[in-house]
């Protein structure tokens, strides 16, 4: 392992030599490798699909397909026409003694991403990590192993092919003795990224000796307002919870004005496959009017649950001020969101709501770098100090200070 680590640290000097121009041809060969060699990445990932349940909510993320891949391969090529991170002044002035500073962006160096069964999460990060000039180093888990490995194996195929180190990208073996390697490699890895659930999050933080950013977790909820457009809602509704059920913006509770509760059937009659667990008076107010096998009744566990399946929790308030209380107590800081018509409740919401994306009017299941406009994602990051929402090229690069001076002497 140390000796993965040692050649992933070495490739870096190799990476700083290449010109954004030389980073994009490269990017736009592999996304049509993607496409080209999208039967053996398919093959692989078949391998890994007959091994899990099709029950499993992580069913969903471990499946590619054609389209997916096309995706992710013009996800590629949309990050490599960003403007470079890379070489950008964030600061340039000169002291009173002369002294001229320049502050400008460079790459972390080694990035190390922790994954569960997201096989397109090793070309969206390696797309990111080697346009911002950073070498990865992968620890995916065993559900995804084949495709990860036919995944990486097309990438250094074309590292090669280009004339670059191909040890800019490593795929640890899918054991939990790696990841705690992983974590503990301090001179090698300057950053680690955990991309999964909240056990592996609270892993990797408990167990991190390297610097590392928290992402991924979402207890995500949405607050239907007294004044809200039932029209508007209830499809927004609908796409924030049944858009991909396994993503971390899908919605996980809804929060209902106890105004609004006469309108609760019709919003779960819009999701005929989704089982709600709904507290007393959401239960009352479907109860009769939604098929039994699709109502239950909350527990002291619903709330707070990241449920990543066709299920969702309805809370029941009777103020605005109770939402933003509930949201406080069981959000994850991830992506919230209000339907409401009332400019006033607009305002108060993104104002006092601690999430890294807070919306109005709008389905959280736009948290995402691509529909950001980012190209692709490294991971959502929920915590406050650094990056915060969607991580993508700007966020997983530095910077140094360049100092040039004429002979001056600090007295």
């Amino acid at each position: 392992m140390k000796e993965l680590f040692q050649k992933a640290k070495s490739a870096c000097r190799s990476l700083l030599s290449l010109t954004d121009e030389e980073r994009n041809k490269l990017l736009l060969s592999l996304a049509d490798a993607i496409e080209t060699s999208s039967a053996d990445i398919l093959q692989a990932n078949a391998i890994d699909l007959a091994a899990m349940d099709p029950a499993n909510p992580l069913y969903d993320r471990l499946m590619l397909t054609g389209d997916r891949l096309r995706g992710i391969a013009s996800d590629m090529r949309k990050v490599a026409g960003l403007p470079s991170p890379l070489g950008r002044t964030l600061a340039d002035r000169t002291l009173p003694n002369g002294l001229h500073l320049r502050k400008v962006s460079v790459p972390f160096g080694v990035i190390g991403v922790i994954y569960e069964a997201r096989p397109n999460v090793t070309f969206d990060v390696f797309s990111l990590c080697f346009k911002s000039g950073n070498v990865t180093v992968l620890k995916g888990g065993r559900d995804a192993d084949n495709s990860n490995r036919a995944a990486v194996g097309l990438i250094r195929r074309i590292l090669a092919a280009h004339g670059v180190d191909e040890n800019a990208v490593t795929l640890l073996p899918a054991t939990h003795e790696s990841a705690r390697e992983l974590l503990e490699a301090t001179g090698y890895i300057d950053l680690v990224i955990p991309r999964g659930g909240r056990k592996l999050i609270d892993f990797v933080r408990d167990n991190a000796k390297v610097p590392c950013i928290e992402t991924g977790a979402g207890v995500v909820d949405l607050y239907l307002d007294a004044s809200a457009d039932l029209e508007m809602a209830i499809p927004v509704i609908r796409n924030s919870k049944t858009r991909r059920v396994s993503v971390c913006n899908a919605l996980d509770c809804l929060i209902i004005h106890s105004s609004r509760l006469s309108d609760l059937p019709q919003i779960a009659a819009a999701m005929p496959e989704v089982t709600i667990y709904a507290d007393s008076r959401a239960y009352a107010a479907l109860q009769g009017n939604t098929p039994a096998d699709r109502l239950k009744e909350a527990t002291p566990d619903t709330f707070g649950t990241e449920f990543m399946d066709y299920k969702m929790a309805v809370k029941t308030v009777d103020s605005i001020g109770e939402a933003l209380e509930h949201i406080a107590a069981y959000g994850s800081g991830h992506s919230e969101s209000i339907m409401t018509s009332d400019t006033e409740s607009a305002a108060r919401f993104q104002r006092e709501v601690d999430a890294a994306c807070v919306y109005v009017n709008a389905p959280t299941s736009f948290t995402d770098g691509a529909q950001f406009g980012l190209g692709a994602e490294i991971g959502i990051s929920t915590q406050k100090l650094g990056a915060r929402g969607p991580m993508a090229l700007e966020e997983i690069t530095t910077y140094k200070w360049l100092i040039t001076g004429t002979g001056q002497l600090r007295q």
